[in-house]
């Protein structure tokens, strides 16, 4: 903790005395803008990270920024407190362009976010954000879904949720219209048996079902390619949204006896921290709760919701743990509509072998 304070003290010493137009922060920020003198718990509740968590952001994204050397030029600090105000506060440009941290316009605002959008999806996203396991990973990830509820071979747990987005506009807007009557992506995430997310897919409309948002995910390449390459004993954990396959393990539709209302049973406990990491997703990030939105286009939206996740992973990291809110702690997706898969037959088999064995 000491250390990482200390690298984030160097990282502001550097912002505040570099000489970008022979510029000091100070003379930019009036003392009260100076965030990182705020209480610990103020700040969180301001951007919903910790300081280490800011600090640790500042160091990345600073190198990537635009170099300014007119006396009008936004510093790092600057430009990183507002992003995190912007995230933190729902995405209202205007009021976070009037908060004490930056007193900027709306359109300076808007700049600055784009150009911290970009920077996180570029450069921070993929070093957060992985599917890929080690061996190592792989068999601890294992090992502590099935300490849970018995459950062998889970990698991880797969779920959707609609984030609330405005209208695309009339010539899309009906690709975007969801089931549940309101714009939307449907974001696909799979997360380990820490809550880390390791693969998010933000990018399609809310009218497609989840199993669809699976299928055209590399995600899906990744596990069948393994499969066919003779992988086993390996599977993501799913709800009945999804088409059971090899390395997709569901619920059974109609459980017809006491082996299969088990294994459901057991499903559905192991499964559970995907919910709940979307509900800590939702707590911290209040703009994704259904009843708010994003009031973005789909491309913009797709670019915060892929920054919370990496946030989020950030967070797990330094231990900036946030609970799940109860009213966020549900499963939105659900579609009980029927699939079938050209791996259907070898599923079927592996369920069953997975039933009879969590009797023993």
């Amino acid at each position: 903790m000491i250390a990482s304070v200390g690298f984030g003290l160097s990282i502001l010493n550097k912002s505040m005395n570099r000489g970008d137009g022979n510029v000091n922060l100070f003379r930019q920020l009036r003392d009260a803008t100076n965030v990182l003198e705020l209480p610990e718990e103020r700040f969180i509740a301001n951007f919903r990270v910790s300081k280490d968590v800011f600090l640790m952001l500042l160091g990345e994204m600073e190198p990537q920024m635009k170099r300014n050397t007119r006396s009008s030029s936004v510093p790092p600090i600057v430009k990183v407190s507002t992003f995190l105000k912007f995230l933190a506060s729902g995405g209202y440009q205007f009021c976070v362009g009037n908060e004490s941290v930056s007193y900027m316009s709306k359109a300076k605002v808007s700049e600055v976010i784009s150009e911290c959008l970009n920077i996180v999806e570029q450069h921070i996203c993929a070093k957060w954000i992985r599917l890929q396991k080690t061996l190592g990973e792989e068999d601890e990830c294992k090992q502590s879904f099935f300490n849970s509820a018995g459950v062998p071979g889970v990698v991880g747990c797969i779920d959707g949720s609609h984030v609330r987005i405005k209208s695309p506009g009339q010539q899309q807007q009906h690709l975007y219209y969801n089931r549940k009557g309101y714009y939307s992506i449907n974001v696909m995430v799979i997360c380990d048996h820490n809550m880390v997310i390791n693969y998010v897919d933000a990018r399609h409309p809310g009218a497609n079902h989840d199993a669809f948002v699976w299928d055209q995910s590399d995600a899906h390449d990744h596990f069948k390619n393994n499969f066919i390459r003779g992988k086993r004993n390996t599977w993501l954990l799913g709800d009945s949204g999804y088409k059971l396959q090899p390395y997709m393990m569901t619920p059974y539709r109609n459980p017809s006896n006491a082996t299969e209302r088990n294994y459901n049973k057991k499903h559905s406990k192991t499964r559970n921290v995907v919910e709940r990491c979307f509900g800590v997703l939702k707590n911290r990030f209040r703009c994704i709760i259904v009843s708010r939105g994003l009031h973005y286009s789909p491309a913009k939206a797709t670019q915060i919701i892929n920054t919370y996740c990496a946030l989020h992973n950030i967070c797990i990291f330094y231990k900036n743990h946030l609970l799940p809110s109860d009213a966020m702690f549900q499963n939105e997706n659900e579609d009980l509509g029927s699939f079938s898969s050209g791996d259907e037959t070898a599923a079927i088999t592996i369920r069953d072998e997975i039933a009879l064995n969590l009797l023993n």
